[in-house]
């Protein structure tokens, strides 16, 4: 599911640019700077850290179906750390573009199925229900100097977003038992 979310922003971002397909979905670490489109222009989406939510992680995940109850692992709920970042020759234009960025997520941070388009082909005919949360996520200086020279040292125009609550599930059932209809009330008094 985490390849799936980032290509259905990938393909939210370039509705957006209209005409442009300028979002590329790739390592920003293995970018060259004379790796430009022919507009001389991309924004690289990348995947930067995974991180579990652990407030959610002992939550039970037992599904009743007809008079049977099936238990399951519970969800693995994920936070995604993502980089967008601008290339651009020309810095001012890098610059526009990050902001397109901005704007957009401020316009749009809850993504559903129900409130996004994207192509239902390939590797995205799977998705079906879904619920995701974007939000802005601003490192310290110290904290965006470790990431950029992790990254390889070239620092771009670039801004981060932490997508919340990504459910994956394997849909795997360990065990099965019996739905509890009825409670004897045999209680003795002593």
């Amino acid at each position: 599911m985490i390849y799936e979310v980032l290509k259905i922003l990938k393909e939210e971002l370039d509705s957006y640019f209209q005409d442009e397909k300028i979002v590329s979905l790739e390592n920003i670490a293995a970018i060259e700077m004379d790796k430009e489109d022919g507009n001389g222009n991309i924004i690289v989406l990348s995947l930067i850290n995974v991180q579990e939510e652990f407030a959610l992680k002992n939550i039970s995940n037992n599904y009743i179906k007809n008079t049977e109850v099936n238990y399951r692992n519970p969800k693995v709920n994920l936070n995604l750390y993502t980089l967008f970042s601008s290339i651009n020759s020309n810095y001012e234009e890098a610059l526009k573009k990050l902001t397109k960025i901005i704007e957009f997520f401020q316009g749009k941070m809850v993504f559903t199925q129900d409130n996004t388009n994207f192509e239902r082909q390939g590797d995205l005919m799977q998705v079906e229900d879904f619920e995701f949360i974007v939000r802005l996520y601003t490192p310290t200086f110290e904290e965006l100097n470790f990431i950029w020279g992790t990254l390889g040292g070239k620092q771009f125009p670039s801004v981060i977003y932490k997508i919340t609550l990504l459910k994956i599930e394997r849909g795997y059932v360990f065990e099965k038992g019996e739905l509890i209809t009825e409670v004897n009330h045999n209680f003795k008094n002593k």
